[in-house]
């Protein structure tokens, strides 16, 4: 039973990389930028806002579950681009974790995060030397009514 589990956690890790390759080579449906106030040591920041850059027009919305490793870090900034965004609502949900450190250009790391919707964020720090924690049910977005 545990070796079924298993393989099936395997494959399913590979089909969704595969997804998120693939989401990297199609051109993105919209953008993110974030920001955050300050971080305290030991506690990290569970962020505050964004902007979703949609069609044109500019959404805010809010972000929790996301803090940042490093401490000390008075302003935390990041941005990112959105992949498989049919229709504004499917934005909302919780994103969860489907690679962490993707290297993007410029020497810098990012992740991408995937909902239940299937929309995928990759999402680079701009902070210098921002890293990323998620949280323990990955990062909630909710667009602001």
């Amino acid at each position: 039973m545990h070796r079924m589990f298993l393989t099936f956690l395997v494959i399913g890790s590979i089909a969704l990389g595969s997804s998120i390759a693939r989401a990297q080579e199609e051109k993105p449906d919209a953008t993110v930028r974030l920001s955050s106030g300050s971080v305290a040591a030991g506690i990290g920041f569970s962020w505050g806002s964004g902007t979703l850059t949609y069609q044109g027009k500019d959404y805010p919305f809010d972000v929790t579950g996301l803090s940042v490793v490093d401490v000390g870090i008075t302003k935390a900034e990041a941005s990112g681009t959105v992949y498989h965004l049919k229709k504004l609502e499917d934005f909302n949900g919780n994103y969860t974790g489907v690679s962490a450190g993707v290297a993007v250009a410029g020497g810098g790391a990012g992740t991408a995060l995937k909902n239940q919707s299937g929309v995928v964020l990759n999402l680079v720090g701009t902070t210098q030397g921002l890293k990323f924690k998620l949280g323990v049910d990955g990062v909630k977005l909710t667009l602001k009514q």
